[in-house]
Parts: C-alpha cells; structure tokens; sequence
C-alpha cells in the first residue's frame, strides 16, 4: 500500500496555467509560479491528493526542449520560488511529482551548445545519438543527429552512455534535495532505452521512500515498462480512448473489453495512470459528442481499476480543441477567480468533488478492491470494486437493470438515497446519461460519510445539468425527452465496431498521418517497422491490435 495508489492526481501544465509567453528570453525571472498557490486550496476543495505539474524547468518554448534541468524556468520564477510551492503543497497533505523529460534535451542545453562550438572536438559529441558532422539540419548545424518524433529541436540523448545516466541521476538527486519532490512523470518513456530506465529505478528506489515512477506510454504491452525493474506505472492511453468512445458510440463492450485487456496486461501491484484528457489530447467536454456523458465518464474514471487524473480546468467542463499546428488551446491561462462559485453553481466542479470525497472515504475499495463485471451492455455497465457497486448508462433515456449481490441496503453515494437488494438481486434505475456509487449499509450502522450536499454546499450530484454550456460556466437544462422510460433492453446486441484490421495492402497515401485512417497509420507503421528488420507475427499483432487513432499517429512519429 503505498501513497501513489491510493491518490487522485490533479495535472498542471505550468507554462499554460500560469499565461507564461510562448518562447523564452531568458530575462529575469517572472514569479509567475507564486500565482498557482490558490490551487492548492482549490485541489483540497476538490478532493486531490496528489499534483502532477510540468514541465517545469528552463527552455526555449514549450517546455519539453529543456535548456537547464536544474533551473526553473525564468518565465515561471526562480528555484526559491518552487521550493516554497512544494512545500505549501506538502503541508496541505498533496504529494507532488514532476516532468522528467530525460529523452532529450533543447538545443540550448549546454552539451548541444559545445558541439556546435566544437565539433568533432567536443567531449559531449556521445552524448547525443548518431551526431554526423557530414550532415546537416534546417538550423545549418553543418551536422545531423536524432531527434525526437522528427523534431531537430528536440535531440535525442544518448541514454547508454554512462556520462549522462550519471548526468540525469543527479538530477534527480537534486530534484529530491532541493525541491522534495516525490516522485517524476517520465516525458517520452515508450522510446526510452530499458536499461536507463532500470537506472532510473535504482536511483528512485535510492532516494525517498515511495519515490514514484510514471511513465507517458502510448501503446505496447503496458508490463513492459511498468514492473518490478523499470517502472512503477504508466499512463492508460487503451482505457482512455475507450472512456470516450465507448459512450460517443453507445458502445461499453468497448470499455469492458479494454478494461479486460489492460488488466490482463500487468499484475496485481500496478496501477495504471488513468485520465480523459491532459496537455497533449482535446478536453473531454470537446470530445463527448454528448455533453451529459461528462457525468458518466467520471464515474468511470474515479472508480475503474487505477489511478485518476483530472487536467487542469476539465473540472470547469472547459473546452479545448486540438490544432494542427498548435496545442495552445489544450493549455490555456486560468484565472481561479473567474470560478469562484463552480463549487456550488457549475454541475462538473460539484461532481468533481463529490467523487473525490468518495474516493477519500471509500479509499480501500477504490484503490485495491476487486474488479468484477456485474451487468454489461451497449447502453448500462456495472461492476463490483469490492463492496461497491458501480452502475453507468450511456442512454438519452433512463435503464432499469438488475445485477447480482449480496442482499441489504445499499446508499447512492451520489443522489444519497437508498435502495435494497433481496434474492441476490439489486434492481437499479438510472438517469439518462447518469452513474452511481452504491455503498452497502452495515448492519446496526449507517453511512457515516457526509454526501455531496454537505461536502459541496450544492444539490446532491444528479446528470440533469450534463447536457450543453451556452456559456463557459453555466449548463443548460437537459432536453425533455431525457426523462423518458428506456425500451427493454431485451434485444439489445453488441454494436461492431466502426473500426477494421488492416488489408493486406493498403495505399499509403502522401498526407500528414493526423489525417490518415486507421487502416492507413496501420500500413505506415508496419512500413517503418520492416526498414529495421524482419516483422515477426507479435509485432504485427501488436499493430493491428491498435486500432486507436491518436495512439497510431503518436506510434508513426516515434520513429526516425
């Protein structure tokens, strides 16, 4: 039992948040990293554990092409700036972990900078992969080198030299001397090289107890990066994709299936990083074509096997579509002020709320508790995690279905009323578009939890306001047909999927891979893969086992 799998994490994308410039002087430091003490408050009010935030040192523009490890980044304020904001969050009870973008480094990092000063004289020359002084680059280098994801700026590090493991091994120490922090979120893990990685968690088994190890993986057999050599866990692209698409296509066999197949992935002692948006995928409220389904899918999200994440601002319903050339939109400038009264007048921020005080009280059956389907169709889903009962319904109409239990007396944690099972059978209805938490009520005892209406200062939790926003904050109120009776669900079957395997020859079409198809992305990976080598029948399951689109882009750009 450890801190990092009983945590609700809460994701800053710094930079953004704070309305930082987009490219770096390298003036004086702006303490722009002061203005986020209020969220610390605010991740308490909402029930948050644990913060994720970064990047968060000295680079050119994003963040992620990192010009000094060891300095936060001046747009953000100085080093004295994010010792205090750790410590504020410590003494609110928030562990806090940061980026570690150990893949690369930007070009203004300082053994980049001695190459180009020095060339084939530079002793950092093997620090980076496949430097080729007969080469060149769009920046006139007058040599080439890897990169990440075809992007010159980002260059790749070479991870098995043992100058820079011994490099990013102090950094880490000094990450945990100087600033405390409690773990790192590794940027890029699915193409870092395994024995770094092992390094890795030597170092962080070294340093502080708990030290956490996340990495962002895309896709792939999850175990390979999270075990008891590499990794403590990694992010859950498979179930995060299903979370949408499962209701966007009235299709939970899809989630079950992923739930199923991530599961079967890893042991008992991993716990995957779970989420339904962050700072390089469109916000959830963007991508339900259903806006009440924000209500279901957080009930999912908070009670399904693993660790729930919210990205900062999703817990407003703001939206934030993904652009071609920009991800600007996916993290903007927030004033925490502007949303003073979501707590009891924004239905998201409630709800957001309420499952994080479930979370809290029902901590050992949502962090370890046994996950076991109970009823699953297109249109409702329920499954045991432990005790609780979990029940969803993806339909514009309200479900009554049953599911076998224990007989007793269960409370809705989130609507707080009561409901009994007998025979074994616990007759459920649900609104529209709606979820529930059940909680079985001990014999001689009652529910000693407080529920939404007293932990929120608002209404207890209900789907009616989930449906569309005329604006930013306020939720209209949902269609009428939404109170009608479901038909039986007698004759409902499983929906087949909108998505094939690939053909055996498909036409690679000359078109940016964001805009290729499914089929399209499959072929280009299996491309790339045989200009390495020969293709075995594992790799080729492997891809076209992937039939998630934003997983097969990232998969085509990881190569070089």
């Amino acid at each position: 039992m450890t801190w990092y799998d009983e945590a609700v994490f809460y994701h800053i994308y710094p930079l953004g948040l704070t309305g930082a410039p987009k490219q770096n002087d390298y003036s004086e430091p702006v303490h722009r990293l002061n203005t986020l003490l209020p969220w610390i408050d605010h991740l308490k009010k909402l029930g948050f554990t644990a913060l994720y935030i970064g990047p968060l040192f000295e680079s050119a523009g994003h963040g992620y092409e990192t010009t000094d490890y060891k300095k936060l980044d001046s747009r953000l304020g100085a080093n004295e700036d994010l010792k205090a904001f750790v410590k504020a969050c410590h003494d609110n009870g928030l562990r806090v972990i940061f980026d570690g973008v150990f893949n690369h480094t930007g070009r203004d990092f300082f053994a980049f900078k001695d190459i180009q000063e020095n060339r084939e004289n530079s002793r950092y020359r093997d620090w980076y992969c496949n430097v080729n002084f007969q080469g060149n680059t769009e920046y006139n280098d007058g040599f080439s080198y890897d990169n990440w994801g075809g992007f010159n700026l980002l260059v790749k590090l070479n991870q098995r030299n043992p100058e820079v493991k011994d490099y990013i091994a102090d950094v880490i120490r000094f990450w945990v001397s100087e600033f405390d922090v409690d773990g790192i979120r590794l940027d890029a893990a699915d193409v870092l090289d395994f024995d770094f990685m092992k390094m890795l968690r030597w170092v962080a088994d070294s340093v502080k107890p708990e030290f956490w190890l996340m990495g962002e993986v895309i896709h792939g057999d999850y175990s390979r990066w999270a075990n008891a050599s590499t990794l403590h866990s990694v992010t859950n692209y498979a179930v995060h994709k299903a979370l949408y698409s499962s209701h966007n296509d009235h299709n939970y066999f899809e989630l079950a299936h992923t739930i199923r197949y991530t599961g079967n992935m890893i042991t008992s002692a991993t716990h995957l990083y779970n989420f339904v948006d962050n700072h390089d995928v469109e916000r959830i409220y963007t991508k339900l074509a259903n806006k009440a389904h924000y209500f279901p899918v957080h009930v999912l999200l908070y009670t399904l096997p693993g660790i729930p994440s919210v990205y900062y601002g999703s817990e407003f319903g703001i939206e934030g579509k993904k652009e071609r050339w920009s991800d600007d939109s996916l993290r903007p400038y927030i004033n925490l002020e502007d949303h003073k009264n979501d707590y009891t007048d924004n239905p998201c921020t409630v709800l957001i709320a309420a499952l994080g005080a479930i979370h809290r009280d029902y901590q050992e059956e949502l962090s370890y508790g046994c996950y076991q389907e109970l009823t699953l169709t297109n249109r409702q889903f329920a499954y045991a995690r432990g005790s609780l009962i979990i029940a969803v319904n993806n339909d514009d109409h309200s479900a009554a279905f049953s599911v076998n239990t224990p007989d007793g007396t269960y409370r809705g944690l989130l609507s707080n009323t009561t409901v009994s099972a007998s025979n074994g059978t616990l007759e459920i209805t649900l609104d529209a578009c709606s979820g529930e938490i059940f909680a079985p009520i001990r014999a001689g005892k009652t529910v000693t939890r407080k529920g939404p209406k007293e932990q929120c200062s608002a209404k207890p939790v209900t789907s009616d306001a989930f449906v569309s926003k005329t604006n930013e904050t306020a939720l209209r109120k949902p269609d009428s047909d939404f109170q009608k009776t479901r038909p039986s669900r007698t004759n409902i079957k499983p929906e087949k999927s909108k998505e094939s395997k690939p053909k055996a020859s498909v036409e690679i079409p000359d078109i940016p891979y964001s805009e290729m198809t499914v089929e399209q992305l499959q072929a280009v990976i299996l491309a790339k893969m045989a200009k390495n080598g020969p293709i075995t029948d594992q790799m080729r399951k492997d891809v076209e086992n992937n039939i998630w689109h934003d997983s097969l882009v990232n998969w085509a750009n990881s190569f070089h």
